[in-house]
């Protein structure tokens, strides 16, 4: 098997790298690859790139992820967004090959408190969940074999995320607030990875397993919740923090207006996934405590 994977670098593209490198062949680029082009701006090098290269899987983990800058950079989101997974999808069909990738929750309305289904109404409250709905129509659009794993709340031991910068923050200042009133269950880039792995050797042997699906940890949570259970694994690995479990403040959204909109509601039901593939998603706690372990060793 041969698998084409663009975004190398990022979070989810880092830990793609380890679990498809079992399954085959593996080129796996990013937008400053030079002998081939994984830059999603550049339509033409990505086509001929695919063309050259001639997969049997295409796995995208690029995307433009600003998602307060995509209000004011409309077209670079699509571009990157929407445009290039058109191109993808296209080139996939053509080779008759696998497309993979990863969109959000964003491409919902963000109301309520009922976990969203594939099958629900689509209704992006802002420029990158609308970006991403895109892509994600242009590849069902296309004919194209395809998995698209819709997701939340993702971080990586790799790199900056929520963790890490609450935990800083907790050791520099005297007071932090974090949002309150935000769900979803932040999700390992670990965890997408090797779900991504399992699926594609399904849908290998059972075409009919490809469409679209759901892809988060387990549980639910909010930013302060989360912020406290890792200032809470900190205290307990003996840090010392200015800003304790106890001290952290709760507000409201309203408290840090963005440019653009968030959705309060980022719950997904991943009972079709977890149906399809077998599989048994672990509580978004274990994922992150992993990760704080491996943080706080350093």
């Amino acid at each position: 098997m041969k698998i084409l994977l663009f975004g190398k670098n990022g979070q989810v593209g880092w830990e793609l790298q380890r679990s498809l490198a079992p399954l085959g062949e593996l080129l796996a680029l990013d937008s400053k690859s030079s002998d081939h082009c994984g830059d999603l701006n550049d339509l033409a090098g990505l086509a001929a790139t695919v063309q050259r290269f001639a997969p049997d899987v295409i796995v995208n983990a690029a995307a433009y992820t600003a998602v307060d800058k995509a209000e004011a950079e409309q077209q670079p989101a699509r571009r990157i967004n929407a445009e290039a997974l058109a191109v993808l999808a296209q080139e996939a069909r053509c080779l008759n090959a696998l497309l993979v990738h990863y969109s959000t929750d964003y491409v919902f309305a963000g109301h309520g408190d009922t976990p969203w289904q594939e099958t629900d109404p689509v209704a992006p409250l802002n420029v990158y969940g609308s970006s991403k709905l895109e892509g994600e129509q242009a590849i069902q659009a296309s004919g194209c074999s395809h998995l698209i794993f819709r997701t939340s709340w993702v971080y990586a031991a790799r790199g900056n995320n929520f963790a890490k910068t609450m935990l800083r923050l907790a050791q520099e200042r005297d007071s932090l607030n974090v949002i309150d009133d935000q769900f979803g269950a932040p999700t390992g880039a670990e965890l997408l990875a090797d779900v991504t792995a399992h699926a594609i050797q399904a849908v290998q042997q059972q075409p009919a397993l490809g469409g679209l699906y759901h892809l988060a940890a387990a549980g639910e949570t909010t930013w302060f919740r989360y912020a406290q259970f890792v200032l809470e694994q900190a205290d307990a690995a003996g840090i010392h923090l200015r800003v304790t479990p106890a001290t952290l403040g709760a507000v409201a959204t309203e408290a840090y207006p963005t440019p653009a909109k968030r959705p309060s509601n980022s719950r997904i039901n991943t009972q079709k996934l977890q149906k399809a593939f077998a599989l048994n998603l672990p509580e978004w706690q274990a994922g992150v405590a992993r990760m704080l372990t491996e943080t706080l060793e350093k």
